[in-house]
């Protein structure tokens, strides 16, 4: 184990096991958005979100693999994840959403 080892890094960046994110810090619209959505889809096997707007928070991209996905088609999918975030899009630029289901 080292100073990068699962074990040291917040659970909150833990990904599928054994990946994880390569940094351990979340800007804090990263951390909220991750928040709601752990609250809005407790059943999400992962939640990944990236302030790719170079940490002002004007547009992010999500992954959320979660079993509640299941026999949507994609648009619906988005259109929950867009009604969880309703709140928080409302001071975003932009929004990329990727979402799946747990592999049976």
């Amino acid at each position: 184990t080292g100073p990068n080892s699962p074990k040291d890094v917040p659970p909150q960046l833990l990904l599928r096991g054994s990946s994880w994110r390569s940094f351990t810090s979340q800007t804090d619209g990263e951390a909220r958005v991750s928040r709601v959505l752990r609250e809005k889809f407790p059943r999400a096997a992962a939640i990944r979100v990236v302030d790719i707007s170079g940490g002002c928070g004007a547009m992010y991209e999500i992954h959320i693999e979660s079993e509640e996905f299941r026999e949507k088609r994609t648009v619906q999918q988005h259109q929950m994840v867009n009604e969880a975030l309703s709140e928080e899009i409302k001071s975003m630029h932009g929004l990329r959403i990727f979402t799946s289901t747990p592999k049976s």
